[in-house]
């Protein structure tokens, strides 16, 4: 038997459960937060909800919001449980079950009245998003693109904006209007710089609108970077299975993910901030240490186990991290060709950062899939490989593995593992990737010519060849002795 979780379910609840100690009706907004997934129940709002458990900062409850058709479905199910989510943290070792509270609001996808509302509210300080990696409108060089559809749409119809950047840029100028000072804006989506990236979108709306908006908003509000970690998988029947099965829980969406986080952010919030150090959140001067390191060397080592994993037909992280050749690949990569080029982080030893994460990626519990990591690719490569083999070739130094990790993505793309196996779509260019990845069986440098993803990668005739010569070797011997080869040292290009 199973208990629908609801506020009026708390007391009924199993006693290893843990439960929110403060009253809900106690609460009040200061966040309103755009993108209410799973990453961000699992890592933010859980960050809250310890800091409101210690009794402190109960005006700083999230509001959440919706901005695509889909979220409506979220909206529904959270609301239907009173907005609390059950979250299992499970490490090898451990597992533990909490209900958390610190959202307190969802607004409905489409209803601008009502988001305006509450982005107008003095009380509400801080927003916040995480709303993917895919969703800034960056161009092929990293920077805003101005002449995107949805933006030239928003810039010409800000009486009802559709995206993030426009509700958002709604929200200031109404504030602004208002006499009321701007709310600060916080980006949770793993990005570099994603405090600038963030500025530069809602920014460069403005210019298209009036200059003088534009400047305003880079000079008067303020957008801190941070720098977010927290492996989260999908929520499935499976999870919904589990925390009903040990917990008794009836949760429409609840959380799993592992026991590992952490939250490092730029200091900068001119309307106040919740005391989350209190929580274990590190506040610091200069985020850019912390996140070029998590994102070269977990991001991209994601990316380095997530492909030949895939094409070997290896279903969960944990079971790749279990293959000598998929776990010795990442290894060898990241102290060989990526630690080298990350510069140093404070109080941190890189290489102890690297075995953290492979204990992390081998954790049997969290059940990630390796086609969550394999998703995105022509997103994902420019962000967390690439810049790695632009700083070695910079060096003059080796990129036979990053190279062998972009020529696996592009064997990926050409849609069947090595036993032939159809592999679905996996990307929102994948056609595109597919009609490449077929050509570049017989002439690699064609999967190049996509320069919105390689940039002036194409044109360096070290990274053509060291690209080719892996794609090569992998369509002739296979996925398996590829990586024998690079281990022993004898791929040579």
């Amino acid at each position: 038997m199973t208990i629908p979780l609801s506020l009026s379910a708390l007391g009924e609840l199993p006693d290893d459960v843990k439960v929110p100690a403060y009253r809900r009706a106690d609460l009040k907004p200061g966040i309103l937060h755009f993108g209410v997934g799973n990453f961000h129940r699992a890592h933010q709002a859980v960050y809250l909800d310890d800091l409101f458990n210690l009794g402190l900062d109960h005006d700083w409850a999230i509001v959440g919001a919706g901005v695509r058709a889909h979220d409506a479905e979220m909206r529904g199910k959270l609301q239907a449980q009173d907005w609390l989510t059950t979250v299992v943290e499970r490490d090898a070792r451990t597992q533990s079950a909490r209900v958390t509270g610190a959202m307190i609001d969802y607004v409905e996808p489409g209803d601008v009245p009502t988001l305006m509302a509450w982005l107008v509210n003095p009380a509400i300080r801080i927003v916040s998003l995480t709303i993917t990696e895919g969703g800034y409108f960056l161009d092929s060089s990293g920077r805003f693109d101005a002449t995107h559809p949805d933006i030239v749409m928003d810039a010409a119809n800000m009486a009802t904006p559709q995206t993030v950047f426009g509700l958002i840029l709604a929200g200031l100028t109404a504030r602004r209007g208002a006499g009321l000072a701007p709310f600060t804006v916080m980006s949770c989506d793993n990005i570099p710089g994603n405090g600038h990236v963030t500025r530069d979108a809602v920014a460069g709306l403005a210019h298209l609108i009036d200059p003088a908006l534009a400047d305003w908003v880079r000079t008067q509000v303020a957008f801190p970077d941070a720098m977010v970690d927290r492996i989260t998988p999908a929520t499935s029947d499976l999870e919904r299975s589990l925390v009903a099965g040990t917990y008794g829980i009836g949760d429409n969406w609840p959380v799993t993910c592992e026991t590992f986080r952490q939250w490092v952010v730029e200091d900068i919030f001119p309307q106040g901030r919740p005391a989350l150090e209190r929580a274990g959140v590190t506040f610091v001067s200069d985020v850019a240490p912390f996140e070029m390191m998590k994102i070269r060397i977990l991001n991209g080592g994601h990316a380095a186990i997530a492909y030949p994993a895939g094409l070997m037909d290896i279903e969960f992280v944990h079971e790749a991290m279990a293959n000598p050749l998929v776990s010795g690949f990442l290894r060898k990569l990241v102290e060989t060709e990526v630690i080298p080029v990350v510069p140093p982080v404070p109080d941190t030893d890189l290489h102890a950062y690297l075995e953290k994460v492979e204990e992390r990626f081998a954790n049997p519990t969290v059940g990630d899939t390796v086609r969550r990591l394999c998703l995105d690719g022509s997103n994902r490569q420019p962000k967390f490989i690439l810049p790695t083999v632009n700083d070695r070739l910079r060096d003059g130094a080796s990129i036979e593995g990053l190279a062998l990790v972009s020529a696996l993505w592009c064997r990926y793309c050409f849609g069947e593992t090595e036993s032939g196996k159809h592999i679905a779509p996996n990307d929102p260019n994948w056609d595109r990737l597919q009609e490449r990845a077929r050509v570049a069986k017989d002439d690699p440098a064609a999967f190049l010519t996509m320069t919105d993803i390689f940039g002036p990668l194409a044109n360096s005739p070290s990274y053509v060849q060291a690209f080719s010569h892996a794609l090569k070797t992998i369509w002739s011997t296979g996925t398996e002795q590829i990586l024998q080869a690079y281990l022993a040292g004898t791929l040579t290009s």
